[in-house]
């Protein structure tokens, strides 16, 4: 049984299909010819700024993004408990420091 398949936009259809990539989209019948037809997705890529690097920290960084701060922290499994307890508040300490420095540049270029 053979079925026709009327495609919208069937130019650019044909474009992504001959650059050998996949079309996504919706197959349905026509509410007003009863007909199958597909219709593709309009994807757009995502653009995203990327995060600026504020202080590279000895355990980490600090980063911020468009909305938000961003504090990361690895510790190696070599040191103690108390000890990666330790380094933690000096970590979070040398964050605040960066967030502190970044304020006070702003302020001096004003």
């Amino acid at each position: 049984m053979k079925k026709y398949i009327f495609v919208l936009n069937a130019i650019s259809v044909m474009a992504k299909l001959l650059k050998e990539k996949r079309v996504e989209g919706v197959l349905f019948i026509d509410e007003n010819t009863g007909k199958l037809t597909f219709k593709a997705y309009n994807r757009q890529p995502r653009v995203r700024e990327k995060d600026r690097l504020i202080k590279k920290l000895p355990w980490g960084w600090v980063k911020e993004s468009m909305e938000r701060i961003k504090v990361f922290g690895s510790f190696p499994r070599d040191f103690c408990t108390a000890q990666i307890i330790g380094l933690l508040n000096e970590h979070n300490q040398d964050a605040k420091n960066a967030l502190i420095d970044k304020e006070l540049d702003l302020i001096e270029f004003c």
